[in-house]
């Protein structure tokens, strides 16, 4: 599979130098690198925000900035990338990041609990990115669809969980429970549209039908 994942990287749109540093500086000073969108992930970001065409995007979970960064290369240059990050301590690497990026003059950095914040933006959004804590995504997606415009999109990462979403019997952690209670809720809702990408740990797209 490391071979087929070198020859996709290597037939796709080149990562921009600044992602590239970005991704390689997540890995040497950061825990939990993986949770890195990455070169490929990155390139349909930027891919299905360009087809999107949004205005407004909103994103659960900054971590170090790559998905954010993406989304805001796909956009206009009036969009407005909203990004909601728990950890603090992330905060003063971000805003730098962001204030010097291509790009970055487009995002915005919110520093809190998702759940609290989202309520408070007073917008409506065309597209809407879910990398957040696992087991709140059932609560994440109560609080957003009502905020999503007719024919807007909800995208949410990591819906196959390493696979564990159809290992028998059913794992029983928190964060397991959660993807799987989003995914069966998101598939019987007829509010949406929608499909489960296999691509990395599993992305899921949503559309809300008009």
């Amino acid at each position: 599979m490391e071979e087929l994942t070198d020859y996709i990287t290597d037939h796709i749109s080149p990562e921009p130098p600044h992602l590239q540093k970005l991704y390689r500086d997540t890995h040497l000073h950061h825990l939990y690198p993986r949770m890195c969108s990455g070169h490929l992930q990155g390139r349909i970001l930027k891919m299905l925000t360009s087809m999107i065409n949004p205005t407004y995007v909103l994103e659960l979970g900054t971590y170090t900035g790559y998905s954010a960064l993406c989304m805001a290369e796909g956009m206009a240059d009036d969009g407005e990338l909203h990004t909601i990050e728990l950890d603090d301590e992330l905060e003063d690497e971000l805003r730098q990041r962001f204030e010097t990026a291509p790009n970055g003059n487009k995002i915005t950095l919110h520093i809190g609990d998702a759940e609290q914040i989202i309520p408070a933006i007073d917008r409506q959004w065309d597209m809407v990115f879910i990398d957040a804590n696992k087991r709140r995504y059932p609560q994440y997606f109560d609080l957003l669809l009502p905020r999503v415009k007719p024919g807007g999109y909800i995208l949410a990462d990591n819906t196959l969980w390493d696979g564990k979403v159809a290992q028998t019997p059913p794992p029983t952690d928190a964060q397991s429970q959660g993807i799987m209670q989003f995914n069966d809720i998101v598939a019987r809702d007829p509010r949406i549209e929608t499909v489960i990408l296999p691509l990395r740990d599993g992305l899921t797209l949503m559309r809300k039908r008009p």
